[in-house]
């Protein structure tokens, strides 16, 4: 078990640099193409840290292992609220705007619900349900340049902004970093599987636990250093959009791949993951209004806690 161990952990620093690797070639690519850096955040730098989830949750899949590919999305999503938001505002308070509070955080929430939904109709996630989820997927893309344009003036300021890494040199990245998340994913899996079984472990507490938290790393290391950096729209935004991302993209993609069975005993996590959202929304309107502080950031990460605790009793 000590080899599976250590293949886990090498999986994840693949999929961790792998993520980071894609991101750096899309973001510069981007930039030279002046492509608004709002949209580069709420895109490129989200889907780029939620591609450990989506090699992850794919693998899975197509081994027929539907339990990790769902126990992934959604002890990501939890892991994201509770423990990443938790963590970043005990470090670092995080100020709301008024358009993550009206706009970004019910739209996170109303598509949690359309989610749950669309798992609780029948026990499968069909090619059609996925379709579905990309086309959610594909109206929050508009919704992202509809945002830049109004913002645009406020970025003017950074289009002088140098690139000095080369076009081929991004790509060589891009291609690295996409090579780095499958042979990750892989060994991430396998491995994490052979533990299940040697400790009598359900495949879906490895998929909600230790595969949950490892490919949610990039969300933490992005949202922490955001946080500290006072940049608090890429730490909230880089959370909220990775889990409509892990809930749309990466579900409705996997699904049109090969429809995903759906474990109805998940619908206990999924409540969780619902009250997360709503409890950010709430957070937004309690004193102090308009910010997650170090004492909202404790009560995430205490019912993170006692969530984990409660999976194994």
């Amino acid at each position: 078990m000590f080899i599976q161990i250590i293949l886990i952990i090498i999986g994840f620093v693949l999929l961790i640099k792998g993520a980071d690797f894609l991101v750096n070639g899309s973001s510069n690519i981007a930039k030279k193409f002046h492509i608004s850096e709002i949209v580069i955040g709420l895109t490129i730098v989200s889907i780029g840290t939620s591609m450990p989830e989506l090699f992850i949750s794919a693998t899975s899949a197509l081994e027929g292992r539907s339990n990790l590919t769902i126990g992934n999305v959604v002890g990501s999503n939890i892991s994201n609220l509770f423990l990443i938001l938790g963590v970043s505002a005990i470090l670092k308070e995080i100020p709301l705007k008024k358009e993550t509070k009206f706009i970004e955080i019910p739209s996170c929430l109303f598509i949690t619900i359309v989610f749950v939904t669309l798992c609780n109709i029948g026990t499968t996630i069909t090619r059609t349900k996925g379709i579905y989820l990309i086309i959610l997927f594909v109206l929050f893309i508009i919704y992202t340049f509809i945002i830049s344009k109004e913002v645009k003036k406020d970025e003017e300021k950074n289009e002088s902004i140098e690139v000095n890494q080369s076009t081929l040199k991004s790509i060589f990245y891009i291609a690295l970093g996409i090579i780095g998340l499958r042979i990750g994913g892989d060994l991430t899996v396998n491995n994490a599987v052979e533990i299940a079984e040697t400790l009598n472990l359900s495949e879906k507490i490895i998929s909600i636990t230790i595969l949950a938290i490892g490919t949610s790393l990039p969300e933490l290391v992005t949202s922490i250093t955001a946080g500290l950096k006072n940049e608090s729209d890429i730490a909230i935004g880089n959370i909220l959009g990775s889990n409509i991302f892990n809930m749309l993209l990466i579900i409705g993609t996997t699904a049109i791949i090969k429809p995903i069975e759906y474990d109805l005993s998940y619908n206990k996590d999924m409540i969780f993951m619902i009250i997360g959202t709503l409890l950010l929304w709430l957070f937004s309107i309690i004193p102090p209004k308009n910010t997650i502080n170090r004492r909202k950031g404790m009560i995430y990460f205490s019912l993170y806690i006692v969530y984990m605790v409660m999976l194994f009793v």
